[in-house]
């Protein structure tokens, strides 16, 4: 099952007891934070849950996968997430 952003609205809400409005504006106005952040370069720290980090990725060659064409991927930004210690262990002993 996938957590969409309804559903972390639904928590919201139920966890903090505010109305469902109220709940959706404080989750999109986080996301738009950590968005701006991410599309500034900065990174974003969420202790004990991970880091997402901006990456630069040169240009390389690539192919396209329908036509076996040779092309040039140009340069970007990626996002990467690492997760924190804490994170792994819960994930690692729930599993």
């Amino acid at each position: 099952m996938t957590l969409t952003k309804a559903d972390i609205i639904d928590a919201v809400h139920s966890n903090l007891g505010h109305s469902r409005a109220h709940s959706a504006e404080v989750v999109e106005c986080l996301l738009e934070i950590i968005k701006k952040t991410l599309a500034n370069g900065e990174d974003v720290l969420i202790s004990g849950f991970g880091k997402f980090c901006v990456k630069n990725k040169k240009k390389r060659r690539g192919r396209n996968p329908r036509t076996g064409e040779d092309m040039v991927l140009g340069s970007r930004r990626v996002v990467t997430f690492k997760w924190s210690s804490m994170l792994r262990d819960k994930i690692n002993a729930e599993g």
